[in-house]
This record gives C-alpha cells, structure tokens and sequence, in this order.
C-alpha cells in the first residue's frame, strides 16, 4: 500500500514544464499507473495531496493540482466507481474546515468533474458560503442526482447572487417541490430575481404559474417584458410537450392579442407556432 508519506515522489514524476511554461502532460499509460498507485494509498493519500496545495495558485503546486486533476478523471472511468467514491469521500472531507477558501474552491471544481451522492451534503453546506457557493451550485448541478433539496434547504436564509444562483439552480433542476419559493419570488422588488423566478416556473412547467407568468409579462415595454414573455413562451412549450395543450394554448393565444406593435412580431410569431403544435 502507498504510504502517504511516498505521494510526495509520486507526484514528482509529473512532467515539467517546457522553457515556455507550457506542460504538455504525460503519457496516459504512465499517468494511469501513477494515478493508480496514489489510489492504493486510500484516503490517507488523497488527504495528503490536498495538504500540499498552496494557499495561492502561484504555480508552485502546479504538480499536485495537475495530479488531483488527473484522479478526478482517471476515477471517472468505468469500472472505477469505487475508486471514484473514495476519491470524492476524500475531498468532500476536507470542506466546511479551516483549510484556505482558495483550496476548498479547488477541491469544489474537481468535485465538479469526479463527486456523486457522497459529495451532496458537504457541498450543500457550502451554498451557506459567499466565497464558495458558486462552484458549490456548479458542483451540485453536475452531480444533479439528490440536490434538489440542498437548494431548497439553502434558499431561505440567501440574499443577493446567493439567492439568484439558488433560484435558478432549482429552475434548472425542474425541481417542482420548489414552485411556491419561486412564485413567491416572482413578486422580489428585485427584477433579476423576479425574471429568474419566472424563468424557473417555465422551465418547470408549472400549468397552475401559466396566470402568473402573463400578468408579469404585460409589464412595460422593455427588458422586463421581454425576458418574461420568453419566460411564457418556454411554458408553453413545456405544457405543451407535456400533453397540456389546452393551458399552452391559452398563453399563445394571450400572446398574439397583446402584442401589436411592430417591435413584438417575433413573439406573435412564436405564439402562433405553439397554437398549431397544440392543435
């Protein structure tokens, strides 16, 4: 078994770079037997790569980034799943604690690449961050399975970027346990975050939002109209695919009376194309 202490000499067999700065890499074949002998090491060996990444991404570790890097995609392939989930375990655990943000981010984008369930409740702790939450949100939404609730637990007490990132993670998922969070924020006093809502609501599907969606698109003439238009357009399409005719039909032909001026044929026009896919 590789001790920790052996990880070090490891990770020196990785290439350096050419006068130039650039690293071209290794060879598969001799990264893959690296790879696999850092694995033997368990989680001890995992945990030891991540002691040695610097604070600051200067390009001293760049060795220990280019390894961790290479694990996450060696363990993403098949018949490696155990392998996989040890390697995500491992750096899962190393979140939430005293470890500089600039590497718990790190270590957040490569769970991007190689996390799954074992990764979920570590990164949904971190949406609470405001250094970390992004990656966080990219993270969950790439892992996709079991995150829906992570979102929902994280949205009550968010504010700002949080809050958007949040709501419109959970319109991504067309997570339909979050429909009333998402009307409720579709009456925010802050514009992105009602446009985000209602885009989150269509892209759902949500027959019983249909009223709200067209009362928010009889706004003014401007962004606001326009984004929440595109917002009724996608519910209709989505009720429509969902053998909701009737309710996207009604939202096309709301569209078409409303929007006379010249400056909104297009939207007439993608009405009209959803009231004969609904015929």
């Amino acid at each position: 078994m590789t001790r920790p202490q052996d990880v070090a000499a490891l990770v020196g067999q990785m290439p350096d770079p050419d006068k130039h700065g650039k690293l071209d890499g290794i060879p598969w074949p001799e990264a893959e037997k690296i790879y696999d002998e850092i694995l033997k090491g368990g989680r001890p060996a995992i945990v030891k790569l991540v002691e040695m990444l610097r604070e600051v991404d200067d390009g001293e570790d760049y060795k220990v980034r280019y390894t961790l890097h290479g694990l996450a995609l060696h363990v993403g392939r098949p018949g490696k799943e155990q392998e996989r989930e040890m390697f995500a375990s491992a750096l899962a655990s190393q979140l939430g604690g005293p470890r500089p943000k600039p590497v718990q981010g790190f270590l957040v984008r490569e769970l991007q690449v190689a996390g799954g369930k074992e990764s979920v409740s570590p990164l949904g702790r971190l949406l609470a961050d405001e250094d970390l939450f992004s990656d966080a949100v990219l993270a969950l939404l790439a892992i996709r399975e079991g995150v829906a609730g992570e979102f929902r637990r994280a949205l009550p007490g968010a504010r700002g970027r949080r809050r958007l990132a949040l709501l419109q993670a959970l319109g991504v998922l067309r997570d339909a346990e979050s429909v009333p969070a998402l009307r409720e924020a579709a009456g925010d006093p802050d514009r992105d975050t009602r446009l985000t809502a209602l885009w989150g609501l269509a892209n759902i599907g949500d027959a019983g939002s249909a009223d709200l969606l067209l009362r928010a698109a009889d706004a003014p003439p401007g962004w606001e109209r326009i984004q929440a238009a595109n917002s009724c357009l996608l519910l209709a399409e989505r009720l429509a695919a969902s053998g909701h005719k009737a309710e996207a039909a009604k939202i096309g032909r709301r569209l078409q009376e409303t929007r006379t001026d010249p400056s909104e044929a297009y939207v007439r026009e993608a009405a009209g194309r959803i009231l004969a896919a609904a015929k």
